[in-house]
């Protein structure tokens, strides 16, 4: 495994570049899983390689529903990513919570509806742990960064993410509270699944726009005012990068994650579909190469 960090930085709403990004450039992945929703911006800040693909695409044109996740994780792997940092917009379902609050997610709650969510098919069956879906040190490191930009960061809560692109009613709202989530967004599942698959740690530092539904007394969602939010938080964000950035040490310690693949993968190697196994190149490359030594 590298000990060096090459760190994919997908940016959400309110992130869409990187000012501190040196001998920056854009790079074009193919993917055999479809079409990435940006080009790569490649470059280093220090000693740590970067690579940042904004989630909805440049100028903000991919709906929540239409990212095609496969083709975002599978083109960081590509490019070398070895962890993923995830900056993604919510809502709020609690009072500890307020707009403007930036808190590191552990835990996703999934109801999103018919978006793929996993590399693997039959012909090439695996089944990977969910059940800490973030990566310990990211997140920790994501936490301290925000406070060293000056932020107040809070550590710890649970993501509902749901379908969009519609705001919730205040019934659905009212709902996720009772599951137990904290905030809500449109999309770090399948994310954060496909990047466990990939065998990249990942976390997820969220940013809140605005108070979801769940307020009777207040005005339901509007757009204008998460818009405004969404500008400050960016500013937030990109000094928050610098200092995740800075803080990584010079050396990357490996990660459980990194092998997550070896007790995964149940299908017996004379069954292993040949065409799939072929687009699982970049996902699951290193269990073939494995095999051929």
């Amino acid at each position: 495994m590298s000990e060096e960090w090459t760190i994919g930085v997908i940016g959400g709403s309110g992130l869409y570049e990187i000012d501190a990004l040196e001998e920056a450039q854009w790079l074009s992945v193919q993917s055999p899983w479809g079409e990435p929703s940006d080009e790569i911006l490649c470059g280093r800040v220090g000693h740590v390689k970067v690579r940042f693909l904004p989630r909805h695409g440049r100028g903000h044109t991919v709906l929540p529903g239409r990212l095609n996740a496969r083709a975002n994780i599978d083109a960081l792997k590509r490019t070398g990513c070895t962890d993923i940092l995830a900056i993604s917009a919510v809502g709020s379902l609690s009072e500890d919570l307020p707009p403007g609050q930036f808190v590191t997610v552990d835990q996703f709650i999934d109801n999103t509806k018919g978006r793929p969510s996993t590399f693997f098919d039959n012909g090439f069956v695996a089944h990977v742990g969910m059940g800490d879906p973030v990566c310990p040190r990211l997140s920790s490191l994501a936490g301290q960064a925000v406070q060293k930009a000056g932020g107040d960061p809070m550590q710890g809560a649970t993501y509902l993410a749901m379908e969009g692109p519609q705001f919730s009613t205040r019934a659905e709202s009212k709902m996720y509270r009772q599951w137990g989530a904290h905030v809500i967004g449109m999309t770090g599942m399948p994310e954060a699944k496909l990047a466990r698959e990939a065998e990249l740690p990942y976390a997820l530092l969220a940013m809140v726009t605005d108070w979801d539904s769940w307020r009777d007394a207040e005005a339901a969602v509007d757009v204008s005012e998460i818009i405004a939010q969404m500008q400050a938080n960016g500013e937030m964000a990109r000094k928050t990068l610098e200092q995740f950035f800075a803080s990584l040490p010079a050396k990357r310690e490996a990660s459980p994650i990194d092998t997550v693949l070896d007790d995964a993968v149940i299908t017996a190697p004379d069954k292993h579909d040949k065409t799939l196994v072929s687009k699982l190149d970049a996902v699951a490359g290193r269990l073939f190469s494995q095999a051929s030594d």
